[in-house]
């Protein structure tokens, strides 16, 4: 693409991802990449948009924003998939940290169409 040009890159939740095409879908057409992520966006997403933002904020005082991005969007249920979450991370956080960041997922409603 020439002329095109990354101002600046930012990790945003799945949530916000569907939001923003669906948003451009009802003034433009989407072209197939926009199509296929869409598509993904949706099946990914698991918690609303406002309760995606409240998760990832209380997620911040554990990890940082990308990491809490992360988790918010996969939603992992037990401390092995936490851990996989963390697997490569330098500054994991700690076995009382994914613990406590456990507990705080529990408090959201979760759809999980794998699990109905």
């Amino acid at each position: 693409m020439i002329g095109k040009k990354t101002l600046e890159s930012e990790p945003i939740p799945a949530a916000k991802v569907k939001e923003i095409l669906e948003e451009f879908s009802e003034k433009h057409e989407l072209s197939y990449e926009q199509n296929l992520t869409l598509a993904h966006a949706t099946s990914l997403t698991k918690l609303s948009l406002e309760d995606g933002e409240k998760l990832i904020e209380e997620l911040e005082a554990y990890v940082d924003y990308k990491q809490a991005v992360r988790v918010a969007d996969i939603v992992p249920r037990d401390m092995a998939d936490l851990r996989l979450i963390f697997a490569k991370e330098r500054n994991a956080p700690s076995n009382d940290e994914m613990k406590e960041i456990l507990e705080i997922l529990e408090k959201y409603d979760i759809k999980d169409d794998l699990l109905e």
